[in-house]
């Protein structure tokens, strides 16, 4: 029997979902949230992949085999002059996501002080974790 797939944890479900050329008739390149979310990660937030996996809660391993996947389908896009799409996959979103600025660990909004602030409502987490805080009723 396979194993089955672990949902990878995201911040936020990206405001944009295609990019279209000039060309309507263009063929489509299709990315999945999560190979997204390790671009936007790594790429623009400035996560190691070690780092990345870890707020996405899955291995490093698997981070890397996203990555790559994400970087071949977004440079074919560019190269071949293809349409992206972001869509699908296997993923949940983080359950403090209205709360966070996206750029978890980096303290980039000024709120996210490990735990300290009022929105994480004082529970110490790791630096990098500020997605996973659980609110207590």
């Amino acid at each position: 029997m396979a194993r089955p797939r672990k949902h990878k944890r995201i911040c936020s479900v990206p405001e944009i979902k295609d990019f279209n050329t000039k060309n309507k008739k263009a063929d489509t390149v299709d990315i999945t949230v999560e190979e997204y979310e390790a671009v936007r990660l790594i790429d623009y937030v400035g996560l190691t992949q070690q780092e990345c996996a870890k707020q996405m809660q899955v291995a490093r391993s698997t981070i890397t085999a996203i990555y790559d996947s994400a970087r071949y389908k977004i440079s074919d896009s560019i190269v071949n002059s293809k349409q992206l799409k972001v869509d699908g996959g296997d993923f949940e979103l983080c359950p403090n996501a209205k709360h966070c600025c996206g750029q978890c660990g980096k303290n980039r909004c000024g709120r996210c002080k490990h735990g300290t602030c009022d929105r994480c409502i004082g529970i110490f987490h790791e630096p990098g974790r500020e997605c996973f805080v659980v609110q207590y009723n």
